[in-house]
């Protein structure tokens, strides 16, 4: 499956998103809110790059890095260059789609259903958070704090879940 083509993808701008909007609390909140991210940029990255070769394609081009995202947030990523190396995996387009998807419940229920064969379970924590995944995600859902991030690629991920211009809202 093309998935694991994307893998460092998708586990580099997870960690992005919740670096950027951490966890509160301990470890376990950690936890939480990485499987959230995770989940979010995972039906992202599956909307994004649906098959092989667009995932083969993502790997010649290389996914951008996160330099414009940390200009947006204002975050400061440092001067260690170790530090920094996974930050050239961060996909631009999959943060903001996935930033979308995490505060905007609805959005994620139509992502997940485009996705076809798979089933709604296998996103619960995206999909239904219980109380102490919304504690643990506080600032990784929060619309505000995400509508930086989420504005810049909105459009694109409207049109490809409503091709319909009027339905894109």
């Amino acid at each position: 499956m093309h998935l694991t083509e994307l893998s460092p993808v998708i586990a580099a701008t997870a960690q992005w998103l919740t670096r950027s909007f951490p966890a509160s609390g301990g470890a376990l909140a950690s936890a939480l809110c990485e499987a959230q991210a995770r989940q979010a940029v995972t039906v992202a990255a599956r909307l994004r790059y649906p098959t092989a070769m667009d995932a083969g394609l993502l790997s010649l081009a290389g996914p951008g890095g996160s330099a414009r995202l940390e200009w947006i947030t204002g975050a400061d990523p440092g001067d260690d260059a170790r530090a920094d190396a996974w930050r050239t995996w961060v996909d631009e387009v999959l943060a903001s789609w996935a930033a979308c998807l995490l505060a905007e419940p609805e959005l994620a229920a139509r992502a997940v259903g485009a996705l076809g064969g798979d089933t709604p379970a296998r996103y619960r924590r995206l999909l239904v958070p219980d109380e102490t995944d919304r504690r643990s995600a506080a600032l990784l859902r929060h619309p505000d704090l995400l509508a930086p991030v989420g504005t810049l690629h909105r459009a694109s991920l409207l049109t490809l879940l409503a091709p319909d211009p009027t339905l894109a809202a």
